[in-house]
């Protein structure tokens, strides 16, 4: 009685011992299928759109970088492309879209909707200031850009809430005129009259306490620019 249960248990071991081997082949092979049928994605198709690619695809091209002839998917050359970029602008050549390298890349490839964009607000926040003035307001955005703590495009800074009155009270929306488009040229060409601020406001007008304890840089015309 004894041996017939021991050899009861001993088949069934066997079979299960079976069972589990098959179970750990089709498991394999079915991992086999998927990585033939999907093959690997870097971080970058996994955590940004074929938009965004598609975006950095462009502004390293219209640098010069050869980013390859698929349009939206992220190749060897994009990622060689996105390397060489970050190599020669002092960062961390990793191939990957850090929030670093979004940053100097939006803000060294400004497009020409966010030209438009960057014209409204100034148009909307400093028209009737002097050139000057207007070319610090455009600044303003530039050096927010660069930040890290700052949304890292043109779109991202201007609607950021709360952060341009001309947003809140609608004069965002009317057209900028040729002086507004001339002025952000100047910022992006590189001046900078505010020494690289942050953060401006009119002191007649503004009601927020906070911005007060800012760092005063300078003043121009009707806004202190301050750090």
């Amino acid at each position: 009685m004894y041996d017939q249960k021991s050899d009861q248990v001993a088949s069934l071991s066997d079979v299960k011992g079976g069972i589990h081997i098959k179970r750990i082949t089709s498991i394999l092979l079915c991992t086999i299928c998927l990585v033939i049928l999907h093959p690997f994605h870097t971080k970058a198709e996994k955590m940004f759109t074929e938009t965004t690619i598609v975006d950095v695809q462009k502004r390293l091209k219209s640098l010069g970088y050869a980013v390859g002839s698929k349009s939206g998917q992220w190749s060897s050359q994009t990622e060689n492309a996105l390397k060489q970029f970050q190599d020669s602008r002092g960062l961390h050549s990793n191939g990957e879209l850090t929030n670093d390298t979004l940053q100097k890349l939006y803000s060294q490839t400004i497009t020409k909707k966010e030209i438009r964009s960057m014209a409204k607000a100034v148009h909307g926040e400093a028209r009737g200031e002097s050139m000057r003035g207007q070319v610090a307001v455009a600044a303003v955005i530039l050096n927010r850009l660069e930040s890290q703590e700052f949304p890292n495009t043109v779109s991202g800074v201007i609607y950021q809430e709360n952060a341009f009155t001309a947003i809140q009270d609608g004069q965002y929306a009317l057209e900028p005129n040729d002086q507004a488009y001339e002025a952000v040229y100047y910022a992006l060409q590189g001046w900078d009259p505010t020494g690289q601020a942050l953060y401006y406001y009119n002191p007649n007008t503004a009601t927020s306490q906070w911005i007060f304890t800012r760092a005063t840089i300078t003043q121009i015309g009707g806004h202190v620019f301050a750090q």
